[in-house]
C-alpha cells in the first residue's frame, strides 16, 4: 500500500502549529558579552510577572529575538517589566535633571 503524499502547504500549517510561540535563534547576531555558550535552538514565549505592578505578562519569542539579535542585549538578560511600567520608568528617568558638578547626589 503506497503512502499518500501530503501537500506542502499542509505540512507548513502543521509546522506552524507545532512551532507557535517559537522563533529560531541566529547566534551569529549576538553581541559578545563574555559568555561561554549562547542559547541554541529556538526562542520561546516566556511568562513573567512585572516587578513594578505585579501584572502577568508574556515576553514573546519575537521580542526576545529583537532584544538579543537586533538591540544586542546581554544573552542572559530577561524581561522584568511590562510595557507601561517600562515607559513610565523611562519618563521618570528623562524628567530628572542630572546633578550639577560638585554637588552631592540628591543634594
Amino acid at each position: 500500500m503506497a503512502k499518500r503524499r501530503i501537500p506542502r502547504y499542509q505540512v507548513d500549517e502543521v509546522e506552524a502549529k507545532k512551532n507557535k510561540g517559537r522563533v529560531p535563534v541566529d547566534a551569529s547576531q549576538f553581541a559578545l558579552h563574555n559568555s561561554y555558550s549562547p542559547p541554541l535552538g529556538y526562542y520561546e514565549d516566556k511568562p513573567f510577572t512585572c516587578v513594578d505592578c505585579g501584572k502577568e505578562e508574556v515576553w514573546t519569542a519575537e521580542r526576545q529575538k529583537w532584544w538579543y539579535e537586533v538591540a544586542k542585549g546581554p544573552i542572559y538578560s530577561t524581561a522584568v517589566r511590562c510595557r507601561p511600567c517600562r515607559k513610565a520608568r523611562r519618563a521618570d528617568d528623562s524628567e530628572q535633571p542630572p546633578d550639577a558638578p560638585g554637588e552631592p547626589p540628591g543634594g
